[in-house]
């Protein structure tokens, strides 16, 4: 191919000639050979063992060693320092308060936020992200309008197992006389850490497992409308879990599908018990975190440090209950008991595994999915890259380690993740730091906040929510501009009310893989028409300058051709081109059939005749004619048998039928010609088209000779453009060689365009060519294929008009 520039900036032309499969792969010189090298050789390659190689494998799986012996200390010491300590303040009160979203005592919070850091600060990639307690973020887009609204999503997936496994009704306390009692607080708060932990470390199992094998692609098939839906539905499980200390009340624990209604339900039976001291004490803590925490976003640009309300909310509230008495006074629910100082790990009770695996996997994906959206938003904003494969290493080690050490499951925080970037903190030391001051709380100030009441720690996660509702805002945005985006955002959020995180998540990953396939097998077809002047097919329902060329239909889907498409891609085709197939062939048929019974009927009429003029020779003898009249009929009968079969055993379906008339008429002849359909195509045929390309047709009453081309609406020619397919299977192999058969019978030549070189080599492998169908049928392009046929049906005045220079 050789392209001149015109002088004229903004325009090129090309001079080539007309270029199908056969010859593109002789002027590109298609490699016989794949450059890929055998199956043997690269496991041979992955088994040999070197020093850099296992130094590269070293440090791909411990990053820390890549960065920290570079880690320069005038540049990122005193922004991590400063970022550390934030981070450490914020996870004190979010530690605590996301730990009752886990059916947990707070304290349990608090090593949560210290030993899944620590572990992430040697195996993680990403240098803003903060582990801990479970916050949500948006699925790829991380908008920063709504930074602040953040909750702990698996906090609550965690809770749900907790209670389902550890219910109150398991521990009650039966009083020996009366056989009633209350709830054994202590021997349910063990066994509920027990299966937190368990459920930490199978999910942490599951990570790392799904790491190991590459498979961080997986939290692909979570779309962001899917993503933002489950996050707004588990806000309201958040909200609703919270609402029994805001009022005091202690509704049933249900679970189960609908447990979310039933649990509303019972709150509102529960309001007339509402405590009025907890509620004013809930009120007023709301009021100060609304206010401060919307004066740390518009002046956040001019505040060195965000204002750490949650953090005075707390302390102030327990300053308050302590010295006031209102624990005693009003019976205010408080945090209880702090123990201070680290907890001995202790071993997962491996027989609870087989409850809770469907729920471990279901946190392991969500989990992760939360981590790399967040770390690759961060790695695209400061140009570092993260590993997607390694992130789901380390989630999953942070998770079964921390499980040994009585943390329940973890992922990335939102909130804390902007806040170590917005106070300048540039790599994990800033996590370390915040773990240090954690450190010091459990050991030394923990008990300090024994009297902290519970319903100030459901504020901090009421606050924390009102960005994920903010996500409704969502709906009117997606009806504007993709609908089925829409229908999953819907349907994802219903699921997540009515069936809760776990089930509700498996059906709406199920729901929004339905949507991929229904997309994929009702497409959009449409004919193409080339733009007047240049080599440029667009759809003629959508471009009033695209004009169909007369005779040639141009077909594109614009899906991939593939089993569950496949027979609506034929119909689609019939209905585009106007030609219906089976009506056609039927009719082919009938005629077939007409002109059979025809031959035999001029056949056996013609025996007739012969017998006849026997019989009137046998006569001739008396006198009557003379034997010179005879013999030219004897002589006409006899020429007329052999054409007849002369032409029978040509196979061309003419046959010349001479009626001889009787002895008082004169003498007529009767002609009639007969097409017979032949269905086998020649070697030279297969090259340049359809067979019928001379083919004729004559009707024996009119005896007029016409092209026997197309069919009634005047369709020689059908490109299929299949540059959109991106595979081929049997089924579309199938139904590519009906097409071209079905086809074929009606006299109408297909052809391909756009075949891309994997869906080639693939249609090599399934056998698709042969004698009538050839490489010559696939052209580059859809021009190729159109000027191919042109010239083959002699339109040589349109090809003229074709000539074009395209303008970029």
């Amino acid at each position: 191919m050789m392209e001149e520039p015109d002088h004229l900036d903004g325009e090129y032309f090309v001079h080539r000639g007309v270029m199908d499969e056969l010859r593109r792969d002789e002027v590109a010189r298609k490699r016989t050979c794949s450059t890929r090298p055998p199956l043997g050789e690269r496991v041979k390659d992955s088994l040999r063992c070197s020093v850099p190689r296992l130094k590269r494998t070293v440090l791909s799986c411990v990053p820390v060693l890549s960065w920290l012996p570079q880690y320069s200390i005038r540049e990122n010491a005193i922004g991590d320092l400063i970022s550390g300590c934030s981070i450490g303040i914020m996870h004190l009160p979010q530690g605590m308060a996301y730990a009752l979203l886990a059916s947990l005592r707070p304290v349990y919070g608090l090593y949560t936020s210290l030993y899944p850091v620590l572990v992430y600060f040697f195996f993680g990639t990403s240098r803003h992200i903060s582990i801990g307690e479970k916050e949500s973020v948006r699925g790829s887009g991380c908008e920063y309008a709504r930074q602040n609204g953040t909750f702990a999503v698996i906090s609550i997936m965690v809770g749900g197992v907790v209670e389902r496994l550890a219910p109150d009704s398991h521990f009650q306390n039966q009083n020996g006389t009366n056989g009633t009692g209350g709830v054994d607080i202590d021997a349910l708060d063990a066994y509920r850490v027990q299966v937190a932990c368990t459920l930490s470390v199978l999910t942490g199992i599951f990570q790392v497992l799904l790491g190991l094998v590459r498979f961080g692609f997986v939290v692909t098939y979570l779309s962001e409308p899917l993503i933002c839906g489950y996050t707004t539905g588990s806000a309201c499980h958040v909200s609703i879990s919270q609402l029994k200390y805001i009022f005091g009340v202690t509704p049933a624990r249900f679970t189960g599908p609908l447990s979310l209604i039933y649990t509303v339900v019972d709150i509102c039976r529960l309001l007339p018990q509402t405590k009025v001291p907890e509620l004013v004490i809930s009120l007023v803590a709301l009021a100060v975190l609304i206010v401060v925490k919307e004066v740390n976003a518009c002046y956040r640009q001019k505040l060195p440090l965000p204002i750490p309300i949650e953090l005075i909310v707390i302390i102030v509230a327990t300053i308050i209950t302590h010295f006031c008495g209102l624990t005693d006074k009003y019976s205010i629910d408080v945090v209880g008991e702090i123990p201070s100082g680290l907890q001995a790990p202790h071993v997962p009770d491996v027989h609870l595994f087989s409850k809770m695996i469907g729920d471990a996997f279901a946190i392991a994906i969500v989990g992760y999915a939360i981590t790399i959206s967040l770390g690759k938003t961060f790695a695209l904003k400061y140009g570092y890259k993260v590993d997607s494969n390694q992130e789901l290493v380390a989630i999953g080690l942070c998770n079964s380690v921390g499980g040994f050490f009585q943390c329940y499951s973890v992922t990335a925080s939102l909130s804390r993740s902007l806040v170590q970037e917005s106070t300048g903190g540039k790599t994990q030391v800033a996590g370390v730091i915040s773990s240090i001051i954690v450190l010091i709380t459990v050991l030394k100030i923990g008990s300090l906040f024994e009297d902290l009441p519970k319903a100030v720690l459901s504020t901090v996660v009421f606050v924390n929510l009102k960005g994920m509702f903010k996500q409704f805002l969502d709906v009117p945005l997606l009806w504007k501009t993709n609908k089925i985006d829409l229908l999953v955002w819907l349907v994802t959020f219903i699921c997540t009310i009515l069936l809760n995180l776990d089930l509700g998540l498996a059906v709406s990953v199920g729901f929004s893989m339905l949507t991929v396939i229904f997309r994929t097998q009702l497409p959009r077809y449409s004919i193409l028409g080339q733009v007047p002047g240049t080599d440029l097919y667009l759809d003629t329902d959508t471009y009033e300058e695209a004009k169909e060329i007369p005779g040639i239909k141009i077909f594109r889907s614009s899906a991939t051709i593939y089993y569950t498409n496949a027979e609506l891609y034929l119909e689609a085709l019939q209905e585009k081109s106007g030609i219906e197939i089976g009506k056609l062939l039927t009719a082919k048929k009938k005629r077939d059939a007409k002109q059979k019974r025809k031959q035999e009927k001029e056949k056996k009429k013609a025996k007739n005749e012969a017998k006849k003029q026997r019989n009137v020779g046998s006569h001739l003898s008396s006198g009557k004619l003379s034997k010179e009249k005879i013999n030219p009929w004897k002589e006409l009968n006899e020429r007329k048998l052999s054409a007849e079969v002369k032409a029978q055993s040509q196979g061309n379906g003419v046959v010349l039928n001479l009626t001889e008339p009787s002895p008082n008429s004169a003498i007529k002849g009767h002609v009639n010609w007969t097409y017979q359909h032949d269905t086998a195509m020649s070697d030279s045929d297969s090259d340049i088209g359809c067979h019928g390309d001379d083919s004729i047709t004559s009707m024996s009453h009119k005896g007029d000779v016409e092209k026997g081309r197309g069919c009634e609406s005047g369709t020689h020619s059908i490109i299929l453009d299949i540059s959109t397919t991106s595979f081929v299977d049997t089924v579309t192999v199938k139904t590519l060689k009906n097409i071209f058969r079905d086809f074929r019978e009606v006299d109408v030549d297909i052809y391909l365009a756009g075949c891309q070189a994997c869906v080639m080599e693939q249609l090599e492998k399934t056998g698709f060519f042969s004698e009538t169908i050839s490489k010559s049928r696939l052209f580059v392009t859809i021009h190729d294929a159109v000027l191919h046929i042109l010239k083959k049906t002699g339109q040589t005045d349109y090809i003229l008009d074709m000539s074009c220079s395209t303008k970029m």
